[in-house]
C-alpha cells in the first residue's frame, strides 16, 4: 500500500486528477511491491534500492506518469522527458490508463534501470544498472 503522505497527495486534489493518482498509485504498488514510496521533490516517488523508478505528478492540464529509465523501454506509448533516460506519459482522465500497458512499463521499470540515485557523484554520468 501506497505510503500514506501519497494518499494524502492524491486526496488535495482535485477529484479526476485524484483518480488517475489512485489507480497509478495501487497498480505501482501491485507491480513493485518491493518498491520503496515516499514524496520526493513535493511529488509521489518508488524506488528500488534506492533508486528512483518510477512516480507522478499534477500539471496544469493533467497527471504525469513518468519512469526515470523509460526511454530505454521497449513497450511503446512513453514520450522522452529531459535530457537523461526519462520517459512519459500523461492522463486527463483515468479512462485513458492502459493497466496492460502500465503493467509492462513497470515490469521495465523493474528490469531496465539507470543510476540516478549517484548521478550526481558522478557528476552528471549516467550509467546503466541492469
Amino acid at each position: 500500500m501506497a505510503d500514506q503522505s501519497i494518499l494524502a497527495y492524491n486526496e488535495s486534489l482535485m477529484p479526476t486528477d485524484g483518480q488517475i493518482c489512485d489507480v497509478l498509485a495501487r497498480e505501482i504498488d501491485h507491480h513493485l511491491p518491493e518498491a520503496e514510496s515516499k514524496i520526493w521533490h513535493a511529488h509521489p516517488v518508488w524506488f528500488l534500492d534506492g533508486n528512483p523508478v518510477a512516480g507522478y505528478s499534477k500539471l496544469k492540464d493533467g497527471v504525469r506518469l513518468l519512469f526515470w529509465s523509460g526511454q530505454s523501454f521497449t513497450e511503446p506509448g512513453l514520450q522522452d522527458e529531459g535530457k537523461f533516460k526519462a520517459a512519459e506519459v500523461r492522463y486527463t482522465s483515468v479512462d485513458e490508463i492502459n493497466v496492460e500497458k502500465l503493467a509492462k512499463w513497470l515490469t521495465e521499470a523493474r528490469d531496465i534501470q539507470w543510476d540516478y540515485k549517484n548521478l550526481v557523484k558522478r557528476k552528471g554520468v549516467l550509467e546503466r544498472l541492469k
